[in-house]
């Protein structure tokens, strides 16, 4: 692109839910841009990103989504939350839940007067003051809105849906607000005298001219690391998984609102329900386990008859060094990778499609643009591997030769001041542009045995009586709430049932 020339054409390589996702946004919201998908129908997606976090309504809310289309054309269930087995140690369970945890006495953050209540027996396990652990536990669904003189605020949720078929449903939106899809094989690449990229080149012959460049290829990387030799930072020293099997398996009753994470032999298993099928897979660390020992751990495992044959993936966790680079930017799998413990792939694909836009260039690209955007991806990739990591670190599950290992190791400092902090203090102190903030850390860390050996002071000023009467009212009003929500199951029946589409020519 010459100098002070106008950006004005993108090319998205790859489709999938990342090519898809970011096409449809671009089309959407990018204003006098053109759009160009290249995409293969010879080439397979990984799709296992079934599993989101309540930010993916922001995203379906700025592109105009109907929930009700949506939730229809894709085969969705509505998620509460996490439900993590065995991870503590054998037998322990606990959830990961969406929105508030309890509320707090002034400033004193709940978990401080729990923490009181739990040392005095006054206090129940923690799942008693969520709402949405309630639900789940009720098997509950409703689009909530408080009264208005609630101590909560509305319900969230997210979704589980079948990827592909999102993808599916996003091309047909993003085609229709102009994005051109050309379907081929990208054969090369063509580079200008600076160095950047100025043209793919399909099998066929075609040229595909551009300003920008978004990598959507997946593992592959074609443009962010065959082509331009970003570089990768590994992490399995601390997340040394690097298989997954997956495989759908029929439905069975009930329809349950939230993800299973399962722990096993040397790793985890998850179960994401959908309308039409259940998702199952087996996230495991192929030092410790054999694919072949995996592969009978999850088909032992699986609620309803396999609908396919087990799919396997190999991956390695990190991430690029440079995510944009030169006239590439890396979007889904060619950014890197963080394993979907916490159904964090689509919410990163939609975040990296936020910075696209907070910085999409108008004229010629700079390098303060670049190193902005690399530089929130990285701490955003920082963040949550290490909220991953603590996952696997906090186990009690002694003698089990993989946990022994992830338990023993050294983590990352900024993982290691956070666990030092809370287990002296009951304190958290999340940066405020971290995706977990301190609730999700609190039912990570309580649900996995780490118990603070003090809280805050300002909870030991509270009488017991007072504390008692303050924690029945917590418990009460979320079971209050939870008791005017119907079934998840019936919810979905009446508002949006399964729609499958007719494939796309």
């Amino acid at each position: 692109m010459t100098a002070k020339a106008r950006l004005s054409r993108i090319v998205v390589a790859g489709g999938g839910t990342a090519g898809w996702m970011t096409a449809a946004a671009l089309g959407k919201l990018a204003g006098q841009v053109s759009i160009t998908l290249v995409e293969s129908d010879e080439i397979g997606t990984v799709g296992v990103g079934e599993a989101t976090i309540p930010a993916i309504r922001d995203f379906n809310q700025a592109l105009g989504l109907d929930e009700a289309e949506f939730v229809a054309a894709t085969g969705a269930t509505y998620k509460l939350g996490i439900g993590f087995e065995g991870w503590g140690a054998p037998g322990d369970a606990y959830v990961h839940a969406f929105g508030t945890v309890g509320r707090g006495i002034g400033i004193l953050p709940f978990h401080h007067a729990w923490l009181r209540g739990r040392d005095l027996g006054l206090a129940k396990p923690l799942g008693h003051y969520l709402l949405n652990v309630i639900a789940i536990a009720g098997n509950r669904f409703a689009h909530f809105q408080p009264p208005a003189d609630s101590v909560f605020p509305a319900m969230p949720y997210a979704f589980h849906f079948d990827a592909g078929l999102y993808a599916r449903y996003l091309r047909g939106k993003a085609e229709a607000w102009g994005v051109v899809r050309k379907e081929g094989m990208i054969d090369g690449v063509e580079r200008s005298d600076d160095g950047d990229i100025a043209a793919l080149r399909l099998s066929d012959g075609t040229r595909i001219e551009g300003d920008l460049f978004i990598d959507c290829s997946g593992f592959r990387a074609l443009l962010i690391e065959q082509e331009l030799e970003s570089g990768f930072e590994d992490w399995t020293e601390w997340l040394r998984c690097d298989r997954a099997l997956a495989v759908p398996c029929a439905s069975v009753d009930p329809l349950v609102p939230y993800t299973r994470s399962i722990a096993r032999k040397a790793g985890w298993q998850w179960r994401i329900p959908l309308q039409h099928r259940i998702g199952n897979g087996h996230v495991f660390c192929s030092d410790a386990i054999s694919e072949d020992e995996a592969t009978a751990i999850l088909m032992a495992n699986l609620d309803g008859e396999p609908l396919a044959q087990p799919r396997a993936l190999r991956f390695t966790t990190g991430k690029r060094r440079e995510c944009w680079k030169r006239n590439v930017i890396a979007i889904g799998l060619s950014s890197g990778f963080i394993e979907p413990l916490e159904s964090t792939s689509i919410h990163l694909i939609q975040t990296a499609i936020t910075r696209l836009l907070d910085l999409l260039p108008s004229q010629s690209i700079s390098q303060a643009e670049r190193d902005e955007y690399n530089a929130r991806t990285d701490f955003e990739m920082r963040s949550i591997r290490d909220f991953i990591i603590l996952h696997y670190h906090a186990n009690q599950r002694v003698g089990e030769p993989f946990w022994d290992g992830v338990r023993a190791m050294r983590v990352p400092d900024t993982l290691q001041h956070k666990i030092d902090l809370f287990r002296q203090s009951g304190r958290l102190m999340p940066d405020v542009n971290e995706l977990f903030d301190a609730r999700g850390w609190v039912q990570v860390l309580l649900g996995q045995n780490v118990v603070p050996e003090s809280w805050h002071p300002a909870a030991d000023a509270i009488a017991p009586e007072r504390l008692a009467d303050f924690l029945g009212k917590v418990e009460r009003a979320c079971v209050e709430a939870a008791s005017r929500m119907g079934e998840h199951q019936e919810f979905i029946r009446q508002f949006a049932p399964v729609r499958i589409p007719e494939p796309t020519s």
